[in-house]
């Protein structure tokens, strides 16, 4: 056999994956690589490159859902939805730049496997709230699918929610099913201005906070401090002169202009409010989608993913700001944390350690190879929650066939 086994359908994947089993061979599971930074490294002497499996098999406007094979680019995805008028409403991110690879290599399969979402996450869900089936192979050879075309499909234990976001560490996916939906008329995002000298990131998580506590329907609430707001390609929010909280209405014109107008005079206390149109809008809201704030930064190599209540989020930050070199981005309402460090460290135990006193968890997302292979990637599972981890690898992957050790070292 190859180094690389590149499967052109189905019964080629089961052939693949039947022959490492039966050779004890652990596979690097991969299709556009865009992700391939993400997760511990691993030392595999084979790689499963998915990207020949490609295409999308079906795709109904009209009964909102999609088929696609596991390595359709994302690319290929969007531009078939936006023919239609229609968008995956999780808003899946493009962190192939953040990771230091090229834009726009990312597959379905990856986004699933990945979990991935973007900020309309606190309206819609992540990745695994919209997959209505797949098809797949386990570490055991074995074929298996779960769900279908609609929601009522799925009965009995919804295997979906546990392949995704498992980084192809149980099972490999040939194909997914999508539930998809119309994208908006008409976006506005509504941005307080904090023009004043100083830190206004809890005054932010207030602003976010009411605004999401609205009847107004926001499906973005973010916050950029000053030297990170000075970093956007939207005009309005680079020449801001300080921190920027940036609120997102999408919909229907009329609704849109009603609901932008109400959010205004809810959030006037705050300051001076400008307002973007759809295409600055979809630009900001991209940029905080991807990160692209922290892309390239070679004096901010360390990034982490910080997952808290959104109303501790000023507090956790700014606490390990106190400590640490850096910057951070609040996306979520202040419940997401993208937080950037400078130096070789990744100041794992202070960031945990933070983290935990509010019930959250922290992933690291970007670092040199070495501090990836030292520092858990992901949040440590302990007592009760290592045991179940374990225990499932073993009923899905027992011989540790699939990305071994790329998630947790020994599972």
């Amino acid at each position: 056999m190859s180094d690389t086994l590149k499967p052109e359908n189905a019964e080629q994947l089961l052939q693949a994956v039947q022959w490492a089993v039966a050779e004890k061979q652990p596979l690097e599971v991969l299709a556009g690589g865009s992700k391939r930074a993400y997760g511990r490294p691993m030392q595999t002497a084979a790689t499963l490159d998915l990207s020949a499996l490609y295409g999308i098999k079906i795709y109904e406007p009209a009964e909102l859902y999609m088929t696609a094979l596991a390595g359709t680019p994302m690319s290929d995805i969007d531009a078939a939805l936006a023919e239609a008028g229609q968008q995956l409403s999780f808003e899946p991110p493009d962190l192939g730049p953040l990771l230091g690879g090229a834009a726009n290599a990312g597959t379905i399969g990856g986004v699933v496997a990945c979990n991935l979402a973007g900020p309309r996450r606190i309206k819609e869900g992540a990745a695994r709230d919209h997959v209505l089936g797949f098809h797949a192979v386990s570490g055991r050879g074995e074929t298996f699918k779960s769900g279908g075309t609609v929601v009522k499909n799925v009965s009995g234990f919804d295997l979906s929610k546990l392949l995704a976001g498992s980084l192809g560490t149980l099972a490999v996916m040939s194909e997914v099913t999508l539930k998809v939906l119309p994208a908006p008329e008409k976006i506005r995002t509504l941005l307080i201005c904090w023009r004043t000298d100083g830190v206004y990131d809890h005054g932010a998580m207030t602003a976010m906070s009411r605004a999401l506590g609205s009847p107004h329907d926001v499906s973005g609430a973010a916050h950029l401090p000053a030297a990170v707001a000075a970093r956007s390609s939207v005009d309005y929010v680079s020449n801001s002169g300080g921190g920027v909280t940036a609120l997102r209405v999408e919909g229907p014109a009329p609704s849109v202009e009603h609901r932008a107008k109400a959010l205004t005079e809810t959030l006037k206390e705050f300051g001076q409010i400008e307002e973007l149109h759809t295409s600055n809008s979809k630009t900001f809201w991209q940029e905080i989608r991807d990160v692209s704030a922290f892309v390239g930064r070679d004096d901010l190599p360390i990034v982490w993913h910080l997952s808290v209540p959104p109303a501790s989020g000023a507090k956790v930050a700014l606490s390990l700001l106190e400590e640490l070199r850096g910057e951070v981005i609040y996306d979520w309402g202040g419940g997401s944390i993208w937080l950037a460090l400078a130096g070789g460290d990744a100041h794992a135990d202070e960031v945990r350690a933070a983290v935990a006193k509010t019930g959250g968890h922290a992933t690291l997302i970007r670092a040199p190879v070495d501090v990836r292979a030292e520092t858990p990637v992901f949040q440590p599972r302990l007592g009760p929650e290592s045991d179940v981890t374990k225990n499932i690898k073993i009923g899905f992957d027992p011989d540790g066939i699939l990305n071994p050790g790329r998630m947790y070292q020994g599972v």
